[in-house]
């Protein structure tokens, strides 16, 4: 009997880290986000001398999920650009995109003042291919520029992919056979006590 009751309770123990190992597993492996808190570093945003601007990009014929670094589809593509604060609406901003490494421009808008702080475009990358881009904004003044740019690659990786529902059949398959292993050992543990 207590050989029985020893072999219950190990499989108890075995059952519970399995299913606190695994749930990890589980839970969805993508984050899909940005404007994070003051800290944050934010892969999205280029700075631009002391002023922040926010990068983002949709594929809508594809999904409506949020991009910035990497798009995974080549097609018609979203850029949203919006400024961190109100001081770039005073000031006459440029926005371009070149594939890389040959500096072909695949989107320009000349430098001028955004009073709105947002600048919606679209581009289609098909006509330009996979590859590697570059986003550049520069803020210019008389003929002076200062600018930055933030990488982006189109094409080049795949979306990934969240098996959420192939996940959560292991997860209750195994919680099954736990429970199937408890009932079958609590069976053996009664049967024997009556002899």
């Amino acid at each position: 009997m207590k050989k029985n009751a020893l072999l219950f309770k190990l499989i108890n123990i075995l059952a519970c880290i399995g299913l606190f190992g695994l749930l990890p597993i589980a839970l969805p492996s993508t984050a899909y986000a940005h404007r994070g808190a003051t800290n944050e570093v934010d892969a999205c945003n280029i700075l631009v001398g002391h002023e922040r601007v926010h990068f983002t990009a949709y594929t809508p014929t594809f999904n409506n999920i949020e991009y910035c670094q990497s798009i995974p589809h080549l097609g018609s593509t979203n850029l949203v650009f919006d400024y961190g604060g109100k001081t770039l609406r005073n000031l006459t901003v440029e926005f371009e995109v070149t594939k890389e490494p040959e500096g072909i421009r695949v989107f320009y808008l000349e430098p001028t003042k955004i009073k709105s702080g947002t600048v919606n475009s679209t581009v289609d990358f098909s006509k330009f291919g996979a590859g590697n881009y570059l986003v550049h904004v520069a803020i210019v003044y008389k003929d002076k520029s200062i600018d930055n740019h933030i990488p982006l690659s189109i094409g080049l990786e795949s979306e990934p992919s969240d098996n959420l529902p192939i996940k959560a059949l292991f997860i209750l398959a195994l919680i099954a056979a736990a429970f199937y292993l408890m009932k079958h050992a609590a069976g053996k543990d009664t049967r024997s006590s009556d002899a």
